[in-house]
């Protein structure tokens, strides 16, 4: 299974593909002279990082790959969310998908990793099942679990991060840089009088 760095990737580049759906987009757009934070898409953006790492904090809780590994908890991440987006006056349907596609970034990119631990796989489709489902695809290697200060766990951890690096850095880096763009037309748009404030 990937790394919290694999994951924490996998929920910036679902944030920022979802800049891209049109829509009302203008609440997350910010001036070329702004911080790097308010740029990448501030206090959201962080969240949507924070949630492709949740659902493996059942770590701590010896229930690995279980219920928080399913589509029940994604659905409630995404309800959670669009709770949030209405006290923060924000448009619910955006940050609900983008939340809730932030935590089903995660169960994603374990369906498609190794995983040496029986039951191998996760219990996807909880609560309608509690099959346990793997890709098979192997497209992400194994973490180390257990000693994870050992010479050998150290090294297939930065193994594995590598190759999540490998993966998944492109893919980040080509969406900031698209979502850049995008959003800066945006607001230039907005700056020229184009669209009528909202």
């Amino acid at each position: 299974m990937p790394s919290p760095v694999g994951h924490m990737l996998g929920g910036l580049a679902v944030a920022w593909t979802v800049d891209l759906v049109p829509g009302n987009r203008r609440w997350r757009t910010a001036p070329g002279s702004a911080s790097w934070y308010e740029r990448a898409g501030g206090g959201l953006t962080l969240a949507c990082a924070s949630l492709g790492v949740a659902p493996d904090l059942d770590l701590l809780f010896h229930s690995h790959r279980t219920v928080t590994h399913s589509a029940g908890a994604v659905l409630f991440a995404g309800l959670f969310a669009a709770a949030m987006a209405v006290n923060a006056r924000r448009p619910v349907a955006r940050v609900a998908l983008m939340c809730a596609a932030a935590y089903g970034s995660h169960l994603l990119l374990d369906w498609l990793g190794v995983d040496n631990f029986p039951p191998r796989g996760i219990q996807a489709w909880w609560p309608i099942s509690d099959r346990w489902v793997i890709s098979g695809w192997d497209v992400f290697w194994q973490t180390a679990r257990q000693d994870v200060f050992e010479r050998e766990s150290i090294r297939a951890n930065l193994l594995a991060i590598a190759r999540e690096l490998e993966i998944l850095l492109p893919i980040v880096v080509a969406l900031w840089l698209v979502r850049v763009k995008a959003l800066a037309g945006l607001a230039a748009e907005m700056s020229g009088g184009h669209h009528p404030p909202q």
